[in-house]
């Protein structure tokens, strides 16, 4: 068989699938605990052993990405916070990174110690549109070389300062790798090259950096942090399909939503966004989650007006519970009931914030009415009772209450196999057999 091998490791599980590159046939998958605590290689090894267990196949490539270890930390520095700032945080989220900090205007002492504090992975910096102001960027590119910044900058401001400021950072020994810039012009967001140099430098020094491998062949097998490959999966299913998608990854730290969308002429006029529209989005909700993450879940439905006091309560006592122990799993039907009531908050909360402009920072939200396709992910749906995890996104497409206009013809669908990531992580080197692959399993 002419097939690959595509791994995810994962906070807490490793999933690995065997895919048919002729025909982009889902072969076999399985799943092994994330080993963090000794070699992530264990689980990855053991999760691929066993999918491939029985099909006799040797020497076949592998695809893997990663969120192991906290996924990739990027701080935005920008010329200042409503447009560069704003279109370098859109950038980053859309590269698959949890942005933990934004700075806005010249870098003081203060601004500099808070960024220090937030411990970025890697640093993108911007500012000012091709031709126009680069004296901020300057100043704040100066700053980080006198500072010894040794955290990896991706520098994508300015074209006209570039080369200079390159120079300047890689002189005082801060690895720097340059990109286009994000906001070229007023309005017009171009994300792929600071995309691709963020995957770079996420590859190149933060992979190995998290010593979560004593040697370097995980480093050599991991092509592209997890979200970033589970949006690459998005975007070919959007092309296949033709149309408006969005994506709910309900985790058990974060909830991810992703959102593919028609660029139309939304895209100019007095409406238009300065920071530019980001047609393929991703937003990161650290506070809504399955485990860690789910006393916050119960806070912002209660804030949403989603619960009652009396369900509040309960669901707060269930909640704790789950950040108590993230190896939760529910025993019984009440059990089961809160995690469902659970799930369906975080992502009823998640998709309210994106399509809002909350998570995004759009001051129009994300127009979804022309979803297609509303894809459900994350193992609480995965391994949920098909009508459980169907409820789930009933109840995201029947948030009339939500301040956002709904999908007008929507189908819901679960990915139970599994296949976004693997989608996106074939997507550069086999483009038909991921498109065939997600049309396949979600494309119906």
């Amino acid at each position: 068989m002419n097939v690959a091998v595509c791994a995810d490791v994962g906070s807490t599980y490793t999933k690995a699938a065997v895919v048919d590159l002729d025909g982009g046939r889902l072969v076999a998958a399985a799943s092994a605990p994330t080993t963090v605590g000794s070699d992530v290689l264990h689980g990855l090894d053991a999760a691929v052993a066993a999918a491939t267990a029985g099909l006799g196949v040797r020497d076949v490539p592998w695809y893997v990405c990663s969120s192991a270890g906290g996924g990739l930390r990027l701080a935005v520095v920008g010329y200042e916070p409503l447009v560069t700032a704003q279109a370098g945080r859109r950038v980053g989220l859309s590269a698959g990174a949890n942005v933990v900090h934004v700075a806005g205007g010249r870098l003081g002492r203060a601004e500099l110690a808070g960024l220090r504090a937030a411990r970025p992975d890697v640093v993108l910096l911007v500012g000012g549109t091709d031709g126009g102001d680069a004296e901020t960027l300057t100043h704040n590119a100066t700053r980080l070389a006198r500072a010894r910044f040794r955290v990896p900058v991706v520098l994508a401001g300015n074209a006209d300062a570039r080369d200079g400021l390159r120079a300047l950072l890689a002189a005082a020994g801060v690895p720097v790798t340059v990109a286009d810039n994000v906001l070229p012009r007023i309005g017009v967001l171009a994300p792929a090259p600071a995309r691709a140099a963020i995957r770079e430098v996420f590859l190149r020094h933060v992979i190995g950096g998290k010593k979560l491998s004593r040697g370097a062949r995980f480093a050599r097998l991991v092509r592209a942090a997890t979200p970033d490959a589970v949006l690459t999966g998005v975007e070919v299913l959007a092309d296949a399909l033709g149309g408006d998608l969005a994506v709910v990854d309900v985790g058990g730290a974060t909830t991810d939503v992703y959102s593919v969308l028609t660029p139309d002429e939304r895209d100019s006029g007095p409406g238009q966004e300065v920071a530019g529209t980001l047609w393929r989005a991703r937003t990161v909700e650290g506070d809504l989650g399955m485990r860690w993450s789910a006393p916050g879940v119960v806070r912002a439905a209660a804030e949403e007006r989603l619960l009652t006091p009396g369900e509040q309560d309960g669901l707060a006592a269930a909640a704790a519970v789950r950040a108590a122990d993230p190896g939760f799993l529910p025993a019984d039907a009440a059990e089961r009931a809160a995690e469902r009531r659970i799930a369906a908050l975080a992502a009823t909360v998640a998709v309210r914030r994106h399509a809002r402009g909350a998570a995004t920072g759009e001051r129009a939200g994300r127009d979804l009415r022309d979803v297609r396709l509303m894809v459900g992910s994350g193992g609480v749906l995965r391994h949920a009772d098909p009508g459980d995890a169907a409820g789930v996104l009933a109840a995201v497409l029947a948030d009339h209450a939500g301040g956002w206009p709904l999908p007008r013809a929507a189908r819901p669908v679960v990915d139970v196999d599994y296949v976004l990531a693997a989608g996106g992580l074939l997507a550069a080197d086999h483009p038909r057999a991921a498109a065939a692959l997600l049309h396949r399993h979600l494309g119906g």
